[in-house]
């Protein structure tokens, strides 16, 4: 039997390992950490969440809760940890950060099949017919490894910038300025502190923050925004509205106390399971720490914020995957060799999870010579192998999963349902065209399980 290797021990290469260590197939995990350290990363565990610890909404009406259920259903590791440390967040699936990472780090350093090498490796051994290896070295690849993968794409690999939100004690938010509500009542009310603005100190926030000081970014890179990662100075800075149908909308979030509705409302979300910490909900931003702390300070309830962590922005490198990747996540022209994570041009962590779930089940299935598995487009796993790989390579930029990418309903599953609730209509609402969408999501990835994989 072949050996697999993985490189890189986040959330990606955490699952792809553990994929294919289930298969009976050894793997040895290669972590970097402790002797050498990205920009973004500080604890020593393996899966560290550097950013926030939300993985977002878990119902099947959305497309990132129905790769949730797909998941869960393939056996994934990530998403398992993260249901058993999950933290209060309405309808979202939010965790305590440090004990998931030490949970999943446990889990693999305690398999017999799985051995976790911390030292940094710097050559994709690709011309070794017996090793077969996943490269999952996250969004801030560099130096030789950067090299490496240049040198099996034959390209500079792509960029864009990525930005992470503030957090703060809750013991320094002044709760008389606050309240505690979840938006439209959804999940408990103490999910999420809310911090009120009215509309002249809205104006005074808002012209603070977009003349607010920068942390100057390298010369020879271009700023580019993932859309979902955009700091909040530059969405601002958009327009002075553009916030209150952002991170600042007040819709569905009146005062349960007084029924109003504030101007503006900047929601704080838990960041451990204890709740001393909380989240600036899309907050991400690449102000200077002291800027951050001065105009984050205008918001009443965070006059006396104590950061534990300041909102920090780094460089996120991703290959040009429609080119150079094969929906298994193999390279076209190395094909011994997988991507996994956001450097396949996925976005987030359930994404980046995805992607190393599936490459580490075809790992561990070429190891056994047995048939690679391509999931079915109409599954968000399919969904998004088929987006990286068939997109326009010219304009090709990173993507979470959504409904957009994934075929609409069948005919006769959307005959059956405009039957069923004795509409005329020809076409489906929104709403209902997501539900089926996420009913035949479900119903494909169960039965490609049964005929391909159990």
């Amino acid at each position: 039997m072949k050996k697999v290797i993985v490189i890189g021990a986040g959330l990606a290469g955490c699952e792809a390992a553990w994929q294919a260590a289930r298969q009976g197939v050894p793997v040895t995990l290669y972590e970097m950490k402790p002797s050498r350290r990205s920009p973004a990363h500080h604890s020593e565990d393996l899966a560290e969440l550097v950013c926030s610890n939300s993985f977002r909404a878990d119902g099947l009406m959305n497309a990132i809760g129905v790769l949730k259920h797909e998941m869960r259903a393939l056996g994934g590791l990530i998403i398992r940890i993260a249901d058993e440390v999950r933290v209060p967040a309405g309808g979202a699936l939010a965790v305590d950060r440090v004990s998931f990472s030490r949970r999943v780090t446990e889990e693999l350093e305690n398999n017999p099949l799985i051995t976790v090498c911390r030292e940094e490796v710097t050559k994709i051994p690709d011309g070794d017919e017996d090793t077969i290896v996943i490269v999952a070295t996250g969004p801030l690849t560099d130096g030789a490894m950067a090299e490496e993968v240049t040198r099996l794409t034959d390209e500079k690999s792509c960029y864009f910038y990525d930005a992470a939100a503030p957090i703060v004690t809750y013991d320094s938010i002044d709760m008389t300025s606050a309240y505690f509500a979840s938006r439209y009542g959804k999940g408990d009310r103490y999910d999420y502190i809310n911090c009120p603005l009215t509309q002249e100190e809205y104006e005074v926030f808002y012209q603070e923050l977009i003349n607010a000081e920068r942390a100057e970014l390298h010369r020879f890179e271009k700023e580019i925004h993932f859309e979902g990662c955009m700091p909040v100075e530059a969405i601002a800075a958009r327009g002075k509205d553009t916030l209150l149908f952002g991170p600042l909308k007040p819709v569905g979030l009146e005062n349960p106390e007084t029924g109003e509705r504030p101007y503006a409302v900047i929601q704080l979300r838990h960041d451990d399971a204890a709740g001393t910490l909380y989240n600036m909900v899309g907050f991400q931003t690449n102000l200077k720490w002291p800027e951050q702390r001065r105009v984050f300070g205008l918001i009443p309830a965070l006059k006396n914020a104590e950061f534990v962590r300041f909102g920090v922005m780094h460089r996120n490198t991703f290959v040009n995957s429609p080119i150079h990747m094969l929906p298994t996540y193999q390279l076209k022209n190395h094909q011994n060799v997988f991507l996994a994570g956001q450097m396949t041009g996925v976005e987030g962590y359930l994404e980046s999870a995805s992607a190393g779930l599936v490459a580490g089940l075809n790992a561990g299935r070429l190891a056994r010579d047995e048939e690679l598995l391509v999931f079915p487009e109409d599954t968000a796993h399919g969904a998004l192998a088929h987006y990286i790989t068939t997109a326009d390579p010219e304009n090709f930029q990173p993507m979470n999963v959504t409904f957009g990418i994934m075929p609409p309903p069948s005919p006769e599953r959307t005959a059956e349902h405009l039957a069923a609730i004795g509409s005329c209509r020809r076409k489906l609402k929104k709403a209902d065209k997501k539900e089926l969408q996420g009913q035949q999501a479900v119903e494909s990835m169960q039965s490609f399980i049964e005929s391909r994989i159990k």
